[in-house]
């Protein structure tokens, strides 16, 4: 990776710290309780309402398959924007936008495969910490987002 500078939005899910970059948030939002759906995907947490459009809610503990977290004060919600669709991630604290040396990123090791390589775009390392840096477009696939 060249020498160039990108910012990123960090935040944690259950201890870990994952990034995304910047451009693909749109807002951040306090956290909200969602309205449920029947027969959704598990790692769908249900939709709320944003800007008086419906925005479905996606538990990253759910969909990493990591142990269940609690939803606490400092809990929030990331609302992602696609090309034409958007939908919101459920993180457990929002800590800084940062600017992140591409020198300081490496790909992901070998031993991620199958679907967190489609959206884990490298890893991080700042500050005596490893920072997973995520492709939130990638999340969900191209079913999914239809699904949703």
């Amino acid at each position: 990776m060249d020498d160039k500078e990108l910012k990123v939005l960090v935040f944690s899910v259950n201890g870990e710290y994952y990034a995304s970059d910047i451009m693909e948030v749109e807002r951040i939002l306090g956290y909200e309780e969602t309205t449920k759906l029947p027969d959704s995907p598990e790692f769908v947490d249900g939709v709320i309402n944003y800007e008086g459009k419906i925005l479905p809610v996606i538990s990253l503990v759910k969909r990493f398959n990591i142990s269940e977290n609690t939803i606490t004060a400092d809990s929030k919600i990331i609302v992602s924007k696609q090309r034409e669709s958007k939908f919101g991630i459920i993180v457990d604290v929002v800590s800084e936008v940062k600017d992140i040396n591409t020198n300081d990123m490496e790909e992901a090791p070998e031993v991620v495969g199958g679907i967190s390589k489609r959206y884990i775009k490298g890893l991080i390392k700042t500050d005596g910490k490893i920072i997973i840096f995520l492709k939130l477009s990638s999340i969900l696939t191209e079913e999914e987002k239809t699904l949703i």
